[in-house]
Parts: structure tokens; sequence; C-alpha cells
């Protein structure tokens, strides 16, 4: 049996693997038939191949042959036949501790963070056990609509109760990240000459590689840093005193790439810390502060969760991990809805004022395309959240007169944490002599048009009831419009007799460009 090796200090860092919640959601899906079954060879292949039926996975084999590629656009899954084919065309040269090579291994990288957060437990010949957290989470994405609220709980309830030395990470790191952060933001507040500021967006990284829980001494290293340098200092300044943290060995420091704590992982910090909820950025990004919607949810957690016991086994971590708090579901903070309107409209102002439209329209191409974004702000907002954002500021720049009112939930910043709710579109514009419902979606395969069209007809024909002397019509963006697409609208057009535009993001961006006012984008 090979020797356990003892645990290193090391940077915090969360997998990109399962950046976005609803892949999460997406992975638990597909194992959750298996729940109480042994964990075996036979089940991963199962698994693994069901995410590729389902194209959750992707080996590199498909997008290599045309035929297999051309699928990924078409609504349906691939054929058992196909999956088989990519398969045994994708072999897995990967290899995890209590794991054989190949797809067992695959298995254990996907699965792993959503175990470290409580929501699966796993081992080879052992039990697949789903939490009462992991059942919560692919709830709350299988409701219509998406029950966003739960997802947020489901997230901040892991992270308040996640420990960097958890029994599945073995890292000598001793502390709780997110109680950590949000002890130190405290701290900062509290104290007058920091003017209410929060995190500076760099000291992140000092959390990221803080070695115990003590919040004191991290508040003082920050001060003893905003005194030396007054925010100017760069990112060899902090990734240097976090070697210093880590104890880095010679070799560690070559291990440890300033990109990665600097960069990556404070970005990755950011969104996970952000799907909780509780924290808000501030300054463009520059700082990361308490979210004053959640003030109750956060002094909740700083009474409960400042202090915490340690756990040795597994299994115990997940049992703690993986039981949701009641009181962070039944905390409720009532905000007005003004407040959330004012702060929404007056930061999509301030992005249509402050970014050129060749900024915007950069942008809009990139969520669109495989780009990653250089914007501090929008490349830790998920695509499709950042997607509504995007082009209800477009919408903003190139009709100056034109009353934009997206529907995106919002932190007290006014930037956008989630998608519009379902009910209502995700961007309604107002103009004096006509209305424009405008849904945006990243979806380009034929359930583009199952998935849309009926609501985007649905919410037209309500308004115009509502308004029947207003012209009113609506609009669909994407990055490719299906041909299904195109023939729901044109039936909806001749059956009831409503306009609906189905524009690609480049024929939007060109449409905007050209008209004046919105109405003109409806054709004569």
């Amino acid at each position: 049996m090979p020797r356990e090796r003892n645990a290193e200090y090391k940077p915090l860092s969360f997998s990109t693997t399962m950046r976005n919640p609803s892949r999460i959601a997406d992975f638990l899906k597909c194992i959750i038939p298996f729940e109480g079954q042994i964990l075996t060879n036979d089940i991963i292949h199962i698994v693994a191949a069901t995410l590729i039926k389902r194209k959750l996975y992707q080996p590199i084999y498909i997008n290599r042959t045309p035929r297999l590629k051309s699928i990924l656009n078409e609504e349906r899954d691939f054929t058992d036949e196909e999956v088989n084919e990519i398969m045994q065309h994708s072999p897995q040269n990967h290899k995890e501790a209590g794991f054989e090579k190949g797809w067992p291994s695959r298995f254990d990288t996907w699965y792993k963070l959503p175990m470290e957060f409580g929501f699966i437990y796993y081992e080879m010949n052992t039990p697949i056990i789903i939490s009462t957290t992991g059942h919560m989470l692919v709830d709350a994405h299988s409701e219509n609509p998406i029950n966003d609220e739960k997802i947020r709980n489901v997230f901040l309830n892991a992270l308040m109760k996640y420990q960097t030395n958890n029994p599945f990470r073995k890292n000598a790191n001793d502390n709780s990240p997110l109680v950590l952060l949000l002890q130190v933001i405290k701290l900062l507040k509290d104290d007058p000459e920091e003017n209410d500021a929060g995190v500076f967006r760099s000291e992140l990284s000092l959390i990221i590689c803080w070695p115990n829980r003590n919040a004191q001494a991290l508040y003082e290293k920050i001060k003893e840093l905003r005194r030396q340098y007054r925010f100017t200092y760069g990112d060899e300044v902090i990734y240097e005193i976090c070697l210093d943290l880590l104890g880095a060995t010679y070799e560690q420091r070559n291990r440890f790439k300033i990109n990665q704590i600097t960069g990556e992982a404070v970005d990755e910090f950011i969104r996970k810390m952000r799907i909780t909820g509780v924290v808000s950025l501030r300054g463009n990004g520059r700082f990361i502060d308490f979210n004053s919607f959640e003030t109750e949810k956060i002094n909740y957690i700083l009474d409960n969760y400042s202090i915490y016991e340690n756990y040795t086994t597994k299994s115990e971590f997940f049992q703690y991990i993986g039981t949701i708090d009641t009181n962070i579901v039944t905390l409720a903070q009532p905000v007005d809805e003004a407040i959330i309107t004012d702060a929404r409209i007056t930061t999509l102002n301030r992005w249509a004022n402050e970014y050129s439209k060749e900024d915007i329209i950069n942008e809009l191409n990139i969520v669109c395309g495989n780009g990653e974004s250089r914007n501090a702000v929008l490349r830790i907002i998920d695509k499709p959240t950042r997607l509504e954002f995007l082009t209800s500021v477009a919408l903003k720049q190139h009709f100056v007169e034109l009353n934009v009112q997206p529907n995106y939930h919002v932190d007290d910043e006014g930037l956008p944490t989630f998608t519009a709710s379902g009910g209502v579109a995700d961007i309604e514009c107002y103009d004096t002599n006509c209305n424009s419902l405008v849904e945006v979606t990243l979806m380009c395969a034929r359930n583009q048009a199952t998935n849309e069209m009926p609501a985007i007809t649905r919410h037209l024909q309500e308004a115009i009831e509502q308004q029947p002397e207003v012209i009113i019509f609506s609009m669909l963006v994407a990055p490719s419009i299906h041909a299904d697409t195109k023939y729901m609208a044109a039936f909806s057009k001749h059956q009831y007799n409503v306009d609906i535009l189905t524009l690609t993001i480049t024929e939007f961006i060109e449409q905007i460009n050209e008209k004046e006012r919105i109405i003109e984008m409806l054709p004569a």
C-alpha cells in the first residue's frame, strides 16, 4: 500500500473544469441514477458514456471528426454507436490516486470538486452517495424557471463550511476561505482609516495562500502593505509574500507560478465567492466587499462559523458540508425592489458611458465566441449572464433615448449575478413610439427554438394584450440562429401576427450601428 504523503502548504485552487454551477448540476444528473450503488469501473464507463452522449464532455476526437463535430449543433444526443466510437478513439492518458488510468481517473477529475463541496461522495467499491445539498442543486436547476436563490444557498452552505485542509484536499493551510474573507472585510470596514473599501483584488492572493485562521494577522499584513505601497504593489510583490507564507522550497517556487497565484486562482476565487451572493465587486472590480443585500447572512456566518471543527475523515467532512444549514435558507433580508432596480440601472448607465461602443461590441463577440475577456469584472461573470448585461449596455449606448430595463439579478453594486428569472423578458425596452422585448441565448442547436420561442411568443402576446395601442415586438439574439427558430418566428407572425426578430450577434451589432431608433429594426 502506498505511503500517505504529508500535507504541504500550497495556494488554494478550485478546479476550473466545473466553473459553472449549472455544469456541476448537469454532471450530478448523470450519476444520480446510480445513487446507492457500488462504484465500479463499469458504472464509471456508463457515466462517461452518458456525459459524452449528452455533450457535457467533448473529447478532442469529436472536433477532429467533421461528421461528429456537426452533431454538436444538432438537438439530438450522440447515438450509442457514436459514443462507442468516440470513447474508443479517446484514450484518457490520465492517472488519479485510487483510480485506474484512463476513464476511471477522468471520472475522478470530473467529480472531485462536487465531492469537495459536499454534493457527492464516492470511492471505488463503495456506495455512491448524493447529499441533501447535491439533490438541492439538481432540483434548483430542474425547476422552471431555474431557482437561482436555491443555487446561491447551496453554494453558500458549501463555501461557509469549506476548509482548505479538508480530507479530500491534503493542504496544510488551515482556514475557511470564505469565512476568512468575510472576517478581514469586517476588520477593514471597522477601520476608519480604510474608508469602507473592503479587500483589494491583489490582496486576495494573500487569502489564497494564508496558512492559518488568524484573520487579525492577515488584516495587519494588509494594513502594512497599504502603508508601504498605497495600492501600487504589483504582482511580483504579492507573489514573493505568498511564497514566504507558503514556506516555499526552491522546487515549490518553480511549481507555484506567478500567474496562478496572482491571476487564475484569484479570478476563480472571486467566481466561487460571488456564487454565494454575499460579496460584491467595487471600483471596477478592484475591491471585494460585503453585499449589503445579504447583511443578515453575513452576520450569521461570522457569528456561527468563525470557530469550527476540523474533520480528519472524508466521510465525517462530507456529512458536515453536505448537510444544509436551514438558517441559511430561512434568513431572508427584505430589500426594496426600487433600490435593486436603481442599482441595476445606475450601473448599466455607467458602463454605457464609461466604455466605448467598440469595447462593448468586442466583448459581445468574445462572449459569443471562444475568447477570454481581459476585463477584470466581465471575466468573472458567467457567460449567459454576461451576454444579458452586455446586450443591455449595447442597446443603451446606441439608442440613447431608449429606456432599457434589464431583468438580470444584481448585487448591491448593480453588477449582474444571475440571468433574468423565467416569466419575464431578459431585457425590456421602452421608447416613445414602441416597446421591445429582448431575449438573448448562447444556445445555437435546435433546442434554441424549443427552449426560447414558445416563451418569447407568449411574453409578446401578453404585452400586446396589456397595451394594444402600442407597437410591441420581440427580438432573439444569439451567436447563430437555428433554422427551426426562424421557422417558428415566421409561424408566430402568420398565426398570431406578432413580430419576432431573430438576429445573430453579428446582425444585432450591424442593426444597432445602422439604426437611430429601435423601431427602425422592425421590418416595414
